[in-house]
Order: C-alpha cells, then structure tokens, then sequence
C-alpha cells in the first residue's frame, strides 16, 4: 500500500529570499525574510515555490513535509531532534527542537514529518 503525506495540515506564508530552491529548509533572517540555514541550525520551515524571479517564496510552516537527509544515521521514527545540514535538508541533532518523524526512506535519504 502506498501512503502520502504530502501536504497534510500544511499552512504557509509568503517571505521575500533571495534566489532559494524549492525544497530547501530556511530560517527567519531579517523582517519577512527567509534564508538558508547553516550546518546545526534551526528551521522554521521549507520553501513550497518560489516567484520567477527567485526575489519571493512560499514557505510551509506547518504541516507534514518530506526532506532530504544528511548524516550516519537516518532520523528515527516518533519525535525526533532534527536540525538543518547546512545543503538544504535536516540531520539528527542531540539537542533542538523535536519534530514527529512518520516515515524515513533509507534508500532515498528522505524524512517526513510535521513542522
């Protein structure tokens, strides 16, 4: 059976950016402004789509989400303390923010769970 959670509970907002990547994990950084995230820091969301030219994105700030992950060890399942990679998807983190991890992919490095 294949399940999808994709776009479940999901709400966002609309920041300005400079040129970022649909998909990408972001920060708050400046007033209404989204940007990349350093290795080891928090996310408050990914970029749903982006205008064409690359000055505004929507951003997900809630809801289920599918990630790329990065690191030894894949994310486990149930709460989870997730941080940003610094490439645009998250890794496991000792200490952070937890997030309800619902299914991980391996094979695909990919994560999905609620913001």
């Amino acid at each position: 059976m294949n399940i999808s959670y994709e776009g479940i509970g999901q709400w966002a907002a609309t920041f300005a950016c400079d040129h970022l990547a649909e998909g990408e994990l972001v920060k708050i950084s400046a007033n209404g402004t989204v940007s990349t995230c350093s290795d080891g820091e928090s996310f408050c969301g990914m970029v749903l789509s982006t205008a064409r030219d690359g000055l505004a994105c929507s951003v997900a700030l809630g809801g289920m989400i599918t990630a790329g992950y990065s690191g030894e060890s894949a994310p486990a399942l149930g709460w989870s303390t997730l941080a940003a990679d610094g490439a645009g998807g998250v890794k496991t983190a000792a200490e952070g923010r937890s997030f309800l991890v619902v299914d991980v992919d391996e094979s695909g490095k990919t994560v999905t769970f609620a913001l």
